[in-house]
């Protein structure tokens, strides 16, 4: 059972169309209880930084959401701003992450480098090495995209794929049961409803 976090945030309907059309059974997780009863969760996102953890935090699922996540070790996976909550902290913000990974958000450098923000549309991401989340997509997938920070991890070894947008950054990374994807799978056809296929076989 695929669950998808509410917390008046990202897009929700079209991560549950694609599960629908996939035949794969999900639920829409919107109290505590709920996200403890999980077997995978999805936390979406969409909008700056401060603004989506106060949403967040605000919707009484955090503690859940961590005991889940770090003690009960279901697997989860954020979508865009979701994954950049899973770092320490942003340049976008002054709030302080989830801190799943050890990570922070940067700003892309579009000053030195003249390059349009949002980096919005389609992009490749390439996986290193044989990614269970890039099964069947290999180096062939092209992802949607659209975001001004990135997520810079620590730990390089954490990083899934890379994309180039005035140099490479990390289009998806994987710290044992935390996984995040910085394109948005449920806007990128084929290749997004297959990496959504293969959280949900995780």
């Amino acid at each position: 059972m695929i669950t998808i976090v509410d917390y008046g945030v990202g897009n929700i309907s079209a991560v549950g169309n694609i599960y629908k059309r996939l035949n794969v059974p999900f639920q829409v997780a919107r109290t505590p209880q709920q996200v403890l009863e999980a077997q995978r969760l999805i936390l979406p996102g969409v909008g700056a930084f401060d603004w989506t953890m106060t949403r967040l935090e605000d919707s009484g699922l955090r503690p859940a959401l961590d005991q889940a996540v770090l003690s009960q070790h279901k697997p989860v996976l954020g979508i865009c701003v979701g994954m950049q909550l899973m770092a320490k902290r942003s340049d976008e913000g002054v709030l302080p992450g989830l801190g799943w990974i050890d990570a922070e958000v940067r700003k892309f450098d579009n000053k030195s480098q003249q390059l349009f923000l949002p980096h919005m549309g389609w992009n490749d991401v390439a996986p290193r090495g044989e990614a269970a989340l890039f099964r069947n997509i290999g180096t062939t997938g092209r992802f949607y995209f659209l975001h001004s920070y990135y997520f810079a991890p620590t730990d390089r070894s954490t990083v899934l794929s890379y994309t180039n947008y005035g140099g490479e950054f990390a289009s998806s990374v994987n710290a044992g049961n935390v996984y995040g994807v910085q394109f948005h799978p449920e806007k990128s056809h084929q290749w997004g409803i297959q990496l959504l296929k293969n959280f949900a076989e995780l």
